[in-house]
């Protein structure tokens, strides 16, 4: 009897650690910074992205996500894809994949909290995520 709970224990730690739980698809951490360079404000945003899927190409794997970014001002009006970007990484080890959007607004845009928003898509599955945070500019 011992011995089959002994079996029964050892079984089920075989197969719980054999699983790889699936990580799903989302943008996360977002992160955003003004600064004000005078005459104009360089606006910083990074967000995080996982679950995406990694294809291997040799002892590498692949990852592959398109990224547009809109501005939202603190009326509600909306710059739609101020910037877009694809982000190619290969490397051995990837878990996460760092996103950095950096652009300029002129002296037209008025002081207040704006909302900046990634919108995220994985070139491998076509599944998509968002994340947004807001950023202040003021003097």
């Amino acid at each position: 009897m011992k011995n089959i709970l002994n079996l029964i224990i050892l079984f089920a730690l075989i197969v719980s650690c054999g699983k790889k739980e699936e990580v799903k698809f989302e943008a996360f951490s977002p992160e955003a910074f003004a600064y004000d360079l005078g005459d104009l404000w360089e606006v910083n945003a990074t967000v995080n992205v996982r679950g995406f899927k990694r294809i291997e190409i040799g002892n590498e794997l692949s990852a592959s996500l398109n990224f547009y970014v809109d501005l939202i001002y603190p009326q509600g009006d909306t710059l739609a894809n101020i910037l877009s970007d694809v982000k190619e990484v290969r490397e051995k080890e990837i878990s996460y994949i760092q996103l950095e959007a950096q652009f300029e607004l002129d002296s037209t845009y008025a002081e207040g909290k704006y909302k900046i928003i990634f919108y995220v898509k994985d070139n491998n599955t076509e599944d998509s995520t968002s994340a947004e945070i807001e950023v202040e500019l003021e003097e």
